[in-house]
């Protein structure tokens, strides 16, 4: 019986509904960039015009572009662990950690410093529109700009998410 009380006690509370939808999302809100960056590996302009194409023409500048594209849809279905019980045990197929608790702040510190950074990184994106980009033509500037502008919401929703988590797996008092 004591045994019981010790599982149910040291559980956390499963992640919040908004929590879990957020994380989905960040997941979705990275897809389209990451799709037109493939685009432009496979060698189709996706907006720009034939002079500002050329630099993605390299073979350095396809590998960047697909590298980004796969280290940043990775880097969003992490946050799925903040909500998902892989984030508070690590899976049994992984040697030597699998079945072990993950310590709550190796998840909840670079989730933070992440959601700093991105937060950080995107904030200009909203001025996107009030900048010249000569190398595009009039329709690729604008697709550009509605598939990049919902990565503000990135950083952001990171941090709540990650506070939720934070919370959910902090030791409580009189455990």
């Amino acid at each position: 019986m004591r045994r019981m009380r010790i599982q149910e006690t040291t559980a956390p509370a499963p992640a919040p509904r908004w929590a879990v939808r957020s994380a989905h999302l960040i997941a979705l809100i990275v897809l389209p960039t990451a799709l037109w960056r493939i685009a432009l590996v496979l060698g189709y302009p996706a907006g720009y015009t034939d002079a500002g194409f050329e630099s993605f023409e390299t073979p350095g500048a396809k590998v960047w572009m697909l590298m980004l594209s796969v280290v940043t849809e990775l880097a969003a279905l992490l946050t799925l662990g903040l909500v998902r019980p892989w984030g508070e045990v690590v899976p049994r197929w992984i040697p030597v950690l699998g079945g072990r608790r993950v310590r709550p702040m190796a998840a909840v510190v670079p989730a933070a410093f992440g959601a700093v950074a991105l937060t950080a990184i995107w904030a200009t994106m909203p001025l996107w529109w009030t900048f010249p980009h000569d190398d595009m033509t009039r329709l690729g500037h604008h697709l550009v700009g509605v598939i990049y502008q919902p990565l503000v919401l990135w950083g952001p929703l990171l941090g709540m998410i990650t506070v939720s988590y934070c919370r959910r797996t902090a030791p409580r008092a009189g455990r």
